[in-house]
């Protein structure tokens, strides 16, 4: 197959787009996937390209062999071709055009995250690459939240994006989903501590935006403001980190009571 050396191709254009307008990327419900990690985590996922740009000698084979199996079709690029498609400084040896995961919304989940307009999309990536490794059932993105599926965002959260049921919503359709659940919410200044909270409960537990703190949708919904205690002058933590705090509070919680 020859190598796709024009910026003016088709199957360029389209990926570029998708790349770069978060709106036709919703329109088309696909994503980008840059590099063997990602990529080998989609397909892991049952995840099936549409679309895939390679560099003939970077990309790994091993990986090309699996799309191959999968009766994938591939092209190849030049390095410049795939510069110009790719979000990084270094373009990795391969891209690619997956659609948008659609996972089940569970009928009762246990233990579910709610995302409060954060609006960083490295935070929001971290925060749910956290969330799937701590064991929470479902992700909900309340308005004002950066669009999950930006590179950035994908990037960050390292394939959960693909182990995690993420789901967007209105304050109305959080509140109805989580009726039966005990909501917290974090608060750099609550009285009550996370280590405080029985996290062996099904709860639903908020997150805020850094730049907006919390709203009052959120607030209202909340059962109980939840903090880490700081020491020194620590006034409080970025919000990725208190939710791994947090989180994994939880999750040990529930691993000692399986101990038991």
């Amino acid at each position: 197959m020859d190598i796709i050396s024009s910026k003016q191709n088709k199957s360029v254009r389209y990926i570029k787009s998708l790349q770069t307008k978060p709106r036709f990327r919703r329109r088309e419900r696909k994503l980008i996937l840059e590099g063997d990690r990602l990529i080998a985590d989609a397909l892991a996922s049952r995840g099936k390209p549409d679309i895939i740009l390679y560099l003939p000698g970077r990309a790994d084979y091993e990986i090309i062999a699996q799309l191959q199996g999968r009766g994938c079709a591939l092209q190849p690029v030049s390095e410049a071709v795939l510069q110009y498609v790719s979000d990084t400084q270094q373009a990795p040896g391969i891209l690619a055009a997956f659609q948008l995961p659609r996972p089940p919304l569970p009928q009762r989940a246990e233990r579910v995250m709610i995302l409060d307009a954060v609006g960083e999309p490295g935070n929001l990536g971290a925060i749910l690459r956290t969330a799937g490794a701590a064991g929470v059932d479902l992700a909900i993105l309340a308005p004002g939240c950066v669009d999950p599926y930006n590179s950035k965002a994908l990037r960050a959260g390292m394939g959960a994006h693909f182990r995690l049921p993420i789901v967007e919503a209105s304050w109305p359709e959080i509140g109805a989903y989580c009726r039966d659940l005990s909501v917290y919410v974090a608060m750099p200044d609550a009285s009550t501590r996370h280590t405080e909270v029985n996290w062996l409960e099904s709860w639903g537990l908020i997150f805020g935006s850094e730049a907006r703190g919390i709203s009052k949708s959120a607030l209202d919904l909340a059962r109980r403001q939840i903090s880490i205690p700081m020491m020194g002058a620590a006034e409080s933590l970025n919000v990725a980190a208190a939710a791994a705090v947090i989180l994994f509070e939880a999750q040990r919680q529930r691993l000692a009571s399986a101990k038991r």
